[in-house]
């Protein structure tokens, strides 16, 4: 592609960034109404037009009912698909919306009712129009929250949720270009107020990137790290697979329980250590993926648990629904019990 980030994308540019989806039976675009998925919506089209057979596309508009606006660019999202000769849904988030996290419960919201749409139009993958400027800032939210490297990582190109694959075929283009597309296509788009609001993070760390750009951390630089550290994020985790099998982590005589050699874990890297833990931890609980700051814990607990003990070590703490014991040269993870509810008051 094109290395002038004010340039439109052209048709053998938007060939090359849809290409490794054009055997999928079906795909559900998620589309807002901004710059970003209007833009998807009009090259993902231009795409499935030029080829003889390809997947059927849909797009659909979630309303999240915060904003009066929201309904007429979902109608605005509505006009250009037909246009587009394209099938259009708009899905409403209802029920009562929370007074704090707002964004990160209508970002699950958002994809639960994607997820729905792919299913009932029985489309295999969700593309949404995520942007070299939204890895960026989600790479430099996850520092500033102290993610490790699988959180540094970023955004993946292709995930995914409930059996339906998640794909982000923009990821590597500046916004500009796409604005630069729509501008070029005389096409229009709405400005979600809500983007610029600083009372959020993402708005707040949008409006340094000038200032950090000026200091050579500009998006495509931000995206560069986030895709090293993808790579290396990869590297670490095919070690992970090589040491749960050398550990044989999972227990053979009872499914429900993890166990491994206390001294041969203890001879492994600490990062590996830690992802082996998140593994068994994961599967054996009942409350969600364990944090990084709660692993660490146990792991120093463990270390310190196997260095006093000398052999005759003992520890048991619960962690994300999980019980993790210590007991001599084993330790063991399964199932910790459902927590009691509180009793009325």
């Amino acid at each position: 592609m094109s290395n002038d980030d004010q340039s439109a994308i052209s048709a053998g540019d938007a060939k090359r960034l849809f290409a490794g989806w054009k055997a999928a039976p079906g795909i559900v675009l998620a589309v807002s109404g901004g710059p970003d998925s209007m833009a998807l919506m009009w090259l993902a089209a231009r795409w499935r037009r030029a080829l003889v057979r390809g997947p059927r596309l849909i797009a659909v508009t979630v309303d999240h009912g915060l904003r009066p606006a929201a309904a007429r660019e979902a109608r605005d999202v509505k006009q250009l698909a037909r246009t587009l000769d394209m099938p259009h849904r708009t899905l409403r988030w209802s029920g009562v919306k929370p007074k704090s996290g707002l964004p990160a419960a209508a970002r699950e919201a958002r994809y639960r009712l994607l997820v729905q749409a792919a299913r009932t139009c029985g489309a295999t993958h969700i593309f949404t129009a995520h942007t070299r400027d939204d890895q960026a800032e989600t790479l430099l939210m996850r520092m500033l929250r102290g993610s490790g490297i699988a959180g540094l990582a970023a955004m993946a190109r292709e995930t995914e949720r409930e059996g339906v694959r998640l794909a982000r075929p923009l990821l590597d283009v500046p916004k500009s270009r796409l604005v630069a597309t729509l501008g070029k296509a005389r096409i229009a788009f709405a400005d979600d107020p809500s983007n610029g609001d600083i009372a959020f993070t993402r708005p707040r760390l949008r409006a340094l990137m000038p200032v950090l750009a000026e200091e050579g951390g500009d998006s495509r630089s931000l995206a560069r790290l986030a895709s090293r550290l993808a790579r290396a994020n990869a590297a670490i985790e095919v070690l992970v697979d090589g040491a749960e099998r050398y550990l044989a982590l999972r227990d053979r005589h009872d499914a429900a329980r993890f166990g491994l050699d206390a001294a041969a874990f203890a001879g492994l890297p600490e990062e590996v250590r830690l992802r082996l833990l998140k593994r068994s931890i994961d599967r054996a609980g009942h409350e969600g993926s364990a944090e990084l700051g709660k692993l660490e814990a146990l792991l120093a607990a463990l270390d310190q648990a196997m260095a006093e003990g000398k052999g005759r070590a003992r520890l048991k703490q619960t962690l994300a629904g999980a019980v993790i014991s210590l007991a001599g040269e084993r330790i063991c993870i399964g199932s910790a019990p459902p927590r009691r509810g509180r009793k009325p008051g």
